[in-house]
């Protein structure tokens, strides 16, 4: 047997590499840490190590009859230069070259800034990401064309569903991933997942380290307070801990523009939409606290690795604003816990030679509280005025949500040669809520809100050369939901239990070519189907409603990309571009819902919507001292109904859906200065942009002209700087958001923070 490990010349593992033997059929390929393994007749032989981005390396060996060899490989990247886009790092290469339209961004590049994962995704190509207002909103993601519940999140392969906001991807720093990869529409059966619109994937860091330490802390505008530590160790027997902390705390005092209720003596009220002033938020302080802790094996002859975990977080959240910017609060708030216990199993080689598996398992008890007991209705000014004997601002209640969550991962991988690879994967996903109001009396409280979800899938790849690849797979997917609907002609009592259950199959098949060095053409389609979520299901007892009724959405995805990189000496070039195309019926709608003169959100069906559009983006970099690109998506998502269900021609056939930006773009440039002044210090400075332009809110061929709301056209921008010494031992950043002081709107016109300044520290000891 010989053995050993792969690496790039700047030692980064190689993971996925092609290693055999010349002129043979012994070979095999490099797991996630860079091992290979390779069983072959003693004699003469020449190695072969190639992977995708990396030139192919040669070595003449000779094994001998009874005796184990070891041979360490370097190979050295094609490409020795790109953006934190588009790295060199073997598991953002392996992504990038994929058959699949994803893209890998580099986190560690961005660990000496404050942002937050979600802020490190706004430069993906078709992504944009959407707050609800400050630290700790809701976010929504749209990624070409699809949004919200379409997107999934996993985070090193598992599903994120049910694990509480401190998890959410604009609570969770930067420094807690090393790199994130985002599918696109078609994804690879290994997620197990329903996602229509795409997938995001946050990858931790799982080389063998010595011990370490990465610690930070940053202040900014809105006395808004974050902070992060991460540390473990490895031993030489292989046990290994490792412990993730962080915490964001906000008041979120910014500034808004918004028509205000004015009160009256006597109790009355009234507004002028036309006349809007600049208030403070009041309510909105937010603050999270999340513990992560891991302890277990990595290679050892049981297992590559095996992990014991437990992640335990808190929140609580002021609750400002409702799902328009009209409605505001003044004592409304949530607070909840989380604890998750969790295992982790994978093994190359098990009982049999080529046989990979991975497992996963995980318990998640949630607990969230939505307080709503107020006597008082509240402006904008912070004024309050008695709501005469009513209680609650949105609706009365003091209601606890215990929600149980269960998800199970499994993986199999079995490689025939270097050739051919299948893959088995299932996810099991169940879901359990129980609800209980201390101030008042619900009759669906008493039904508990269940869902079980089961995905299988099954893929087969054929890559017979670096050249090209295809990739084909099929999926079933399968859900059980129960839960309380009103059997009264009010909708609000006479509650019973209804049950439903549905089961599709779905199949795609996507694959890569690569025309010349450097030139790269992808192609993939899938039949996908998408589950509705728990959240659009049940509601989250607040402001969402749920619909139990509703039915998978179903999609005809199709994508085409086509992407050059090169180096020209010291010049580094990177374009790409990109066609979508998605038909997809029952599409899952979230719209507006005014019930006793509330709002809320609500989800519904739509019979068909069609999605065309593109993207592109570039790059340039030259040497070690800049690096400028971009990137413009413009996304048509049209109503494809024809005629409404008495037969009649639909008013709304042909236009745009509502509440969505189709038309958006960014660019960034980095100017770096190495070695200033003192050997291994670099300062680095970036400037950065956002545009969006103009969309409606509501349907754009129904009402009068003037009447209509328009999210306005925006253009942000951004300024940060960085200092690193001694080879990033030590870290400061300073940031400015915003600094023209744009005012900027997402979803229902909620506005978002004006100019704000961020400072950060950091410091990192040990192995990397």
């Amino acid at each position: 047997m010989i053995s050993g490990k792969v690496v790039s010349s700047d030692k980064e593992v190689v993971d996925f590499a092609t290693v055999y033997l010349k002129g043979t059929n012994y070979g095999s390929s490099t797991n996630e840490k860079g091992i290979y393994h390779l069983y072959a007749p003693a004699g003469e032989y020449t190695l072969v190590v190639s992977a995708i981005g990396y030139t192919t390396v040669e070595k003449n060996i000779e094994l001998k009859s009874g005796e184990r060899m070891k041979e360490n490989v370097t190979i050295a990247p094609q490409i020795t230069e790109l953006d934190e886009v588009t790295v060199t790092t073997s598991g953002v290469s392996r992504v990038n070259k994929s058959a699949f339209n994803a893209v890998a961004i580099d986190a560690k590049n961005l660990h000496n800034s404050t942002q937050s994962l979600s802020d490190a995704l706004t430069k993906v190509p078709g992504l944009k990401l959407r707050e609800a207002g400050g630290v700790g909103s809701d976010i929504v993601l749209s990624l070409d064309g699809f949004t919200g519940k379409h997107i999934k999140l996993f985070i090193d392969g598992v599903p994120q569903e049910g694990v509480g906001s401190s998890f959410g991807l604009n609570n969770i720093p930067i420094n807690f991933a090393d790199r994130i990869e985002v599918y696109r529409g078609v994804v690879p059966v290994g997620f197990g997942t329903d996602a229509l619109g795409g997938v995001i994937n946050i990858v931790t860091n799982k080389s063998r380290r010595s011990w370490f330490l990465d610690a930070s802390y940053s202040y900014a505008s809105f006395n808004t307070h974050k902070s992060y530590v991460n540390f473990g160790k490895t031993l030489k027997n292989g046990f290994t801990y490792e412990i993730n902390a962080f915490q964001n705390y906000s008041d979120n005092s910014y500034y808004v523009n918004t028509p205000v209720e004015e009160f009256y003596e006597g109790g009355g009220s009234s507004i002028n939409t036309d006349k809007i002033e600049r208030v403070k938020r009041f309510h909105d302080n937010y603050h999270n606290e999340a513990v992560i802790g891991k302890v277990g094996f990595v290679d050892k002859k049981w297992a590559d690795r095996f992990m014991i975990g437990v992640a335990y977080s808190r929140m609580y959240k002021e609750i400002q604003t409702g799902v328009v910017q009209k409605v505001v609060f003044g004592e409304k708030y949530r607070k909840g816990n989380s604890l998750m216990p969790s295992l982790e199993y994978r093994k190359r080689n098990v009982f049999v030679k080529n046989l990979d598996v991975a497992l996963t398992l995980n318990y998640n008890r949630n607990f969230t509280n939505n307080v709503d007991t107020a006597t008082y209705r509240y402006n904008w000014r912070g004024e309050k005025i008695s709501q005469k004997g009513r209680k609650g601002e949105q609706s009365y209640q003091d209601i606890r949500s215990n929600n149980d969550n269960w998800n199970t991962t499994f993986t199999a991988n079995y490689h025939i040669g270097t050739i051919h690879t299948f893959t088995l994967n299932h996810v099991m996903n169940a879901f359990h809520r129980e609800n209980k109001n201390s101030v008042t009396v619900d009759e669906s409280n008493t039904i508990a809100k269940q869902t079980r979800k089961n995905i299988t899938g099954l893929s087969y790849r054929l890559m017979p050369s670096e050249h090209w690849n295809l990739s084909v797979f099929g999926k079933s997917y399968n859900q059980f939901n129960a839960g309380p609907v009103s059997a009264s002609t009010s909708g609000t009592d006479n509650y019973v239990r209804l049950k439903n259950t549905v089961s599709s199959m779905g199949y795609g098949v996507a694959g890569t070519y690569f025309i010349l060095s450097g030139l790269q053409a992808k192609l993939s389609y899938e039949k996908a189907y998408r589950l509705p979520t728990n959240e659009e299901l049940f509601g989250d007892e607040d402001l969402e409603l749920g619909k139990i009724g509703l039915k998978p959405e179903k999609s005809d995805n199709l994508n085409l990309n086509l992407s050059y990189n090169q180096q020209f000496g010291k010049h580094g070039l990177y374009v790409e571009g990109g066609l979508i195309y998605r038909n997809t019926s029952d599409y899952i709608y979230r719209s507006i819902e005014t019930t006793s003169n509330r709002s809320y959100g609500s989800y519904s069906n739509y019979g068909s919507v069609e999605t065309k559009g593109y993207n592109i983006s570039a790059r340039y970099s030259y040497s070690h001292w800049v690096s400028v690109g971009g990137n413009f998506t413009q996304m048509d998502v049209r109503d494809h109904v024809k005629t409404t269900q008495t037969g009649q021609e639909s008013l709304t056939y042909g236009a745009r859906m509502p509440n969505l930006p189709y038309r958006f773009a960014n660019s960034d440039v980095s100017f770096y200065w190495r070695n200033l002044w003192k050997k291994g210090n670099t300062l680095i400075v970036t400037y950065d942009n956002l545009y969006v332009y103009s969309f409606p809110l509501y349907s754009e061929v129904l009402g009068a002209v003037e009447t209509k709301e328009i999210v306005p056209t925006q253009f942000s921008h951004n300024l940060a700087i960085t200092y690193s010494l001694k080879k990033g031992r030590y870290n400061v950043s300073f940031e400015c958001k915003n600094f023209t002081n744009e005012r900027l709107y997402d979803n229902f016109s909620l506005q978002k923070a004006g100019r704000a300044f961020y400072g950060k520290v950091r410091v990192y000891f040990g192995g990397r």
